[in-house]
This record gives C-alpha cells, sequence and structure tokens, in this order.
C-alpha cells in the first residue's frame, strides 16, 4: 500500500466561504497561479499519486461557516479520486489544517487521540518545559495539534500515524537585525520543545508495541540552518530517537543525509525568493515519513515526487508542470507492504 504526505500551499483558498469549490480564473493565494489552474493540477497530482491514504498539511480552514471534510471529499468527488473521505483531529485557528484524505476500500480510520500524561500530554493541551534554563518552566502548545490516527488496512494490519505540522523557525513579525535573531532562537526553542513532546508520544507508542508513521512539514532537517549548531541538533533527530538504542528509533532514508555527503541532497520544497531581483528558488528537505523499525521489516520504498529530481515525474510533463502549479512542497510517498 502506499502512505504519503502532502503540503498543499493555501489548499484554503480554492473554496469560499460556504466551502463551495472554486475553479475560475481569479488569482489563487499561491504566487502567479489562478484558482482554476491551481485546481486542475492538484487533480492530476493526486490522481497520479494514488495513495491509499493521503496526509494533507494546510488543509482547508474548519470553521462556523464550512467545514474541512466536505470540503476534501468534494475535491475527491471532482476528479473522482479514490481516497474520497477525509478525517481531521484537533481543529486549529490558522487556517491550516491537518487531515487526511483516504480510500475507505483499503484502511479503516479514526481520530485517536492519546489521552496523556504529565510528561506528554493531549495534543491540543499544554506542555510544561523549561525553554531557556531559568528554572521556570514554559508552557508549549501547538498551534496546529498533530493528528493522532488509529489504522488498519484491509489485511488486518493495525498502525499508528501521526500527522504533524511543526511549528516554522522563519523570524516572523522581525524588523531589525536584533529581532531577527531573538525570534529566530526563540522559535527554534518553540520547535525543539514541540520535537520533543513528539518524541514522547512516540516512546509512549512503541512501548505499548505499536507499529508507528509520523508524517508530516517538520520544518527542520539536519544541518538546514545555523541555529543547529547552537542547539546541538535538529527537531527531526530528537523526533528520530537520535542517540536512542537502535529499537527506539524512527527512520526515514532522507532525514540521515546532509552530514558530510558529497552527493546531491534530497528536497521536497521549492521557494521562490524574489529579492534581490530578479529572484531566486531555495529547495529544502522538509517532509517526511519516519517508520518505526519494525516496519522496516515490510519493504518500505520512499519516493519524493519532485518534478525534476524524480525521473518518472520528470518524464511526465502534465504531471511536472502540475506538481509545480499545485503547491511549493512536493508529495513524499512510501510503498509498504502492509
Amino acid at each position: 500500500m502506499r502512505i504519503a504526505t502532502y503540503n498543499v500551499e493555501w489548499f484554503t483558498g480554492l473554496f469560499d466561504r460556504r466551502g463551495r469549490i472554486l475553479e475560475d480564473g481569479e488569482r489563487s493565494s499561491r504566487y502567479g497561479v489562478t484558482r482554476a489552474e491551481q485546481l486542475g493540477a492538484l487533480g492530476i497530482v493526486f490522481t497520479a499519486l494514488d495513495a491509499d491514504c493521503v496526509l494533507i498539511v494546510e488543509a482547508p480552514d474548519n470553521n462556523t461557516r464550512r467545514k474541512t471534510v466536505p470540503m476534501l471529499e468534494a475535491f475527491a468527488a471532482k476528479f473522482n479520486l479514490r481516497q474520497r473521505r477525509a478525517l481531521i483531529g484537533f481543529e486549529n485557528d490558522t487556517q491550516q489544517e491537518i487531515a487526511l484524505l483516504y480510500d475507505p476500500d483499503a484502511v479503516q480510520v479514526v481520530h485517536d487521540p492519546h489521552p496523556g500524561t504529565e510528561e506528554a500530554p493531549r495534543f491540543d493541551g499544554k506542555f510544561q518545559i523549561d525553554l531557556d534554563i531559568d528554572d521556570t518552566l514554559d508552557t508549549v502548545i501547538f498551534s496546529k495539534p498533530p493528528l493522532e490516527v488509529a489504522l488498519e488496512t484491509r489485511a488486518g494490519t493495525r498502525l499508528r500515524l501521526i500527522g504533524v505540522h511543526v511549528k516554522s523557525k522563519a523570524p516572523h513579525g522581525a524588523n531589525d537585525p536584533d529581532s531577527t535573531v531573538r525570534i529566530a532562537i526563540e522559535n527554534r526553542r518553540k520547535q525543539l520543545a514541540q520535537c520533543l513532546w513528539l518524541r514522547r508520544r512516540v516512546d509512549d507508542l512503541l512501548a505499548a508495541g505499536d507499529s508507528v508513521m509520523v508524517l508530516g512539514d517538520f520544518n527542520d532537517g539536519p544541518g538546514l540552518d545555523e541555529y543547529e549548531k547552537l542547539f546541538g541538533r535538529s527537531g527531526l533527530e530528537i523526533v528520530l530517537g537520535d542517540g536512542l538504542p537502535h529499537a527506539r528509533q524512527l527512520h526515514d532514508p532522507h532525514a540521515h543525509l546532509g552530514k558530510g555527503q558529497t552527493e546531491a541532497q534530497p528536497a521536497s520544497a521549492r521557494f521562490f525568493i524574489p529579492e534581490p531581483a530578479p529572484g531566486k528558488y531555495f529547495s529544502a528537505m522538509l517532509d517526511y515519513i519516519l517508520l518505526s523499525r519494525d516496519l522496516l521489516h515490510h519493504k518500505p520504498r520512499w519516493r519524493i515526487w519532485h518534478p525534476f529530481d524524480d525521473p518518472g515525474c520528470y518524464h511526465a510533463p502534465e504531471l511536472r508542470e502540475a506538481l509545480l502549479q499545485a503547491s511549493d512542497h512536493f508529495p513524499v510517498s512510501v510503498d509498504i507492504a502492509l
């Protein structure tokens, strides 16, 4: 079966205030693309992806006027996708939900949040940790609480999925060099705290004997920025269980690249930086599917659906162009015999 994660930039902007699909020539919230173009591109990408379930990062907003699940299911119906049912967990107020689009003939899924402990609260709760080593506990929350899913395949295999969109480290709101550094460090601390929270939940699941898959946008990766040197390791490495006994570590082959390797680095996102003119593109590996060690016995094969780096995508012009129009991230999938 195939499980995927896909961060869809401004998916929420393709629906009106009542949740109806917008397919017109008006500009999408995605730069340089109309709503019709982005919608059509997403239809092509999801059709080609053909996954049994897709974790959608930045899914359409869930609020009092419109609901994420009907919007995603309407999208699936429009393009006749077999991933035709949707699931969300705890909604948030960021206009970017975490949702699962899945094929009900292939898997059964339910939002199954852990009741929480003092060390690992429920994901819509509060996490207490001393972020700045001042002997005072700081309170950390998830602006986008992870989606915790109990999944069962048609063959009866059970596993736990945790869909994540970890806090960005970018210094939004900074207006001078000093505030840029200060906000970047504050955001890095919060990002590491969220990853520690995730790791504690993973430890609970592994201790219970569960198969675990953590997937989504981590806004992080080994060697991604200079602040990793300040804090010693990346948030991704914390979730992976770097330094823990081998049996407790998670694995994604793309998460272990970047340290002293000379081969071309993988990328799952491509951002346009307009200044200084004429601008340039910046690529980064941000999206991962981490597997517990027992799942590695099921012959997993990872794939980044990159329009230039993946030959299958590059040599399919319609898919290649659709990937570029649909989002600033590309899908990441794992094929695994479950």
